[in-house]
């Protein structure tokens, strides 16, 4: 029985936020990823495409997310459904860190308005 302690999860850093990984398939997943994500007051991250659907749950805190041109005040408590081909934007406005917990099948990459294609390794 695959179980992935706490204190074995990887963290990654990129745009500011903190990804937190314990299901990939390194950790034993076949088919679904999870993380927690910790996205600091004041950070916005780029727009970007993503090509698998994401389940978006804010754990604590409140952010700004953008979808598909659309803007939403999130609270904690509230979940996003992300469709596969969606472009995302985050945003922290507030003076504190929110935390989010996110579930996404193996396989997801994003792509930038730049064109350019990010395979986030606590996603794959």
């Amino acid at each position: 029985m695959p179980v992935v302690r706490s204190s074995e999860a990887v963290t990654h850093e990129i745009h500011g936020a903190r990804f937190v990984s314990y299901a990939t398939p390194r950790t034993g997943s076949k088919e679904l990823c999870a993380w927690r994500g910790e996205i600091p007051a004041g950070t916005r991250a780029p727009a970007h495409t993503v090509n698998r659907e994401e389940i978006f749950h804010l754990l604590t805190g409140e952010l700004l997310i953008t979808l598909d041109g659309r803007t939403e005040r999130v609270t904690a408590g509230d979940t996003v459904i992300i469709n596969s081909g969606s472009t995302l934007a985050v945003e922290n406005p507030t003076d504190r860190t929110a935390t989010s917990w996110v579930t996404t099948s193996v396989g997801l990459e994003a792509e930038f308005a730049d064109g350019a294609r990010f395979a986030p390794p606590w996603a794959n």
